[in-house]
């Protein structure tokens, strides 16, 4: 697994920690939002002659072409590989830019510093990189750790609500598939008003023991994608509409979607159904959509990594806190559990 450094001053643990690396180069990949809004908070600490790229912010251009970009910049700098790259961002950095990082001259050393919640309590730590394909999310990827990852809440405070409220599904999403205590003592009202700190530490660590247990997703690391069979189809449906959904927006309609077929798969009992699925709608709302895309984003979860020839396999809920997976659910169960979710009133 990679190291995690847990920082209090960002600029001065990435400078003590470079101080104690050797490499021939040295390029830091972000996004143009992240440029401007982080960059500046350890560019004073940072070797004069590093190299910087920022492609173009956003999910749609998590894709081969963009890669293609950072490849050619890498070859015109001159990285060999003795390089090593620091991927400036949230999960679409971490996971495009280690992407790049891991197939370029078949691999050179990469550390993340992951500026949003999300990728501070997920997207950064266990080693999946990858970008998206043909429309399918994370279609094309490898697994790779990074060196070592740099965490600091300061970079909370460049957040938009929005982008902070994203990172607070996978949150969410620790507690009910491993920690229910952890979950009850989250927030779902003022859920803004929160030791981030401790949340992040909390969370990183229990994504980490199930990483441990299974780095290459052969079993148990499937339990973290609770959520995200169904969240992941309508991320991608409304990837590239007016209705785009950030991750954990998708997650969150995932989450509830997927306590449904927890209920009537797994037996889950009914009030935890409720409990789960007003805690997430205080902090997330009702996402509204017509009921004619509901076959659509049904057919989407047939892309879904877990699957096995046609049998689509879902993570479910036990109860609160207790996740099994490679659990078959049918298209017309899938087609259910959207239609409980539409049916919600607000």
């Amino acid at each position: 697994m990679e190291s995690i450094i847990f920082s209090h001053a960002i600029a001065d643990d990435l400078k003590r920690y470079l101080d104690n690396q050797r490499y021939s180069q040295l390029g830091i990949i972000t996004d143009t939002h992240t440029v401007e809004a982080c960059y500046p908070l350890i560019k004073g600490q940072l070797p004069k002659d590093h190299h910087l790229y920022a492609f173009p912010a956003g999910e749609i251009n998590k894709n081969l072409d963009t890669c293609s970009h950072i490849w050619e910049w890498m070859t015109e700098a001159g990285f060999d590989r003795k390089a090593m790259i620091i991927n400036l961002g949230g999960g679409v950095t971490g996971d495009m830019g280690g992407f790049c990082a891991s197939l370029y001259k078949r691999g050179v050393r990469f550390v993340n510093i992951p500026t949003s919640l999300l990728s501070q309590v997920d997207a950064s730590v266990g080693g999946k990189l990858g970008v998206d394909f043909n429309g399918l999310k994370n279609h094309i990827g490898v697994f790779s750790e990074p060196e070592t990852v740099l965490i600091s809440e300061e970079f909370l405070k460049t957040l938009p609500e929005a982008e902070l409220k994203s990172g607070y599904a996978e949150v969410i999403k620790h507690g009910l598939i491993r920690n229910a205590d952890y979950f009850h003592s989250l927030k779902f009202t003022k859920w803004q008003k929160q030791n981030w700190r401790d949340i992040i530490e909390k969370s990183v660590s229990i994504k980490r023991d199930v990483v441990e247990k299974d780095p290459k997703e052969s079993g148990l690391r499937k339990i973290l994608n609770f959520g995200h069979t169904l969240g992941h189809a309508f991320e991608t449906f409304y990837l590239n509409t007016k209705h785009h959904l950030l991750h954990g927006e998708a997650i969150a309609v995932g989450m509830i979607a997927e306590a449904y077929l927890s209920h009537t798969h797994m037996a889950m009992p009914k009030d935890q159904l409720e409990e789960i699925k007003e805690a997430l709608l205080r902090v997330f709302g009702k996402f509204n959509f017509p009921e004619s895309n509901v076959l659509s984003i049904t057919e989407l979860c047939s892309q879904d990594k877990k699957n096995e020839g046609k049998t689509i396999n879902f993570s479910l809920l036990k109860k609160i806190g207790q996740c099994e997976y490679n659990i078959a659910v049918s298209k017309k169960e899938i087609a259910a559990a959207i239609q409980f979710y539409h049916s919600l009133k607000v």
